[in-house]
């Protein structure tokens, strides 16, 4: 199982403790903290995966950026927008929804709101990659939440993505929306389980 590179320090760290009060360990307290320390090397082996998936292939699709639970499909006249919840348990690597050249990554600083309060979107610190292809702009908001202390984006303004490219992680749960043009037929809704690159958020209608 491969692991994103932002997961080493989290997971060696640990590990390395852990062994230490282990190997040393004379007493309860160190051989309790010595199994702490691995368990949570072992837990964030598990959070920073990143499996292999077979991305989803089509005309006219827009495929979920993330994976986690869908909280939010909105709409208004210029734009619809869909908001994910990523738990801890989630795959926290995001993936382009739609093939096209990065126009911007913008940063965004901000508060450390619960990633499922109605105002996260708007009040935490985020990264807002935007993206653009004959078909409209497409922005994917990397949303930090109350454990989420750091958004990491992997492309810049120019590079060119296929869909199902690996743009980012967010370090532990957040959240993630994405906004897309109006002219789509949505396919997803709320409480819906998604896929990065796997599931198909909506289909663009010519």
């Amino acid at each position: 199982m491969r692991i994103v590179k932002e997961g080493y320090q989290f997971i060696r760290v640990p590990l390395i403790l852990g062994l230490v009060f282990l190997i040393a360990g004379r007493g309860v307290v160190l051989i309790a903290a010595g199994t702490l320390c691995v368990l949570v090397s072992l837990f964030c082996l598990y959070f920073f995966r990143d499996p292999e998936i077979e991305i989803t292939r089509g005309d006219n699709l827009i495929l979920s950026p993330c994976n986690g639970t869908v909280l939010e499909v909105s709409g208004n006249e210029t734009e619809k927008v869909i908001r994910v919840f990523l738990s801890v348990l989630d795959v926290h690597l995001q993936r382009s929804p739609v093939p096209g050249k990065v126009k911007s990554v913008e940063y965004k600083p901000g508060k450390f709101l619960k990633a499922m309060e109605s105002q996260a979107h708007i009040v935490n610190e985020q990264n807002v990659i935007t993206i653009e292809n004959e078909s409209g702009r497409y922005l994917v908001k990397q949303i930090a939440g109350i454990l989420a202390r750091r958004c990491v984006s992997w492309v810049k303004p120019g590079d060119v993505l296929k869909p199902g490219d690996k743009i980012g992680v967010i370090k532990f749960s957040s959240q993630v929306d994405l906004h897309i043009p109006k002219n789509t037929d949505i396919k997803v809704r709320r409480g819906d389980k998604v896929v990065s690159g796997v599931t198909i958020f909506a289909t663009l209608n010519k």
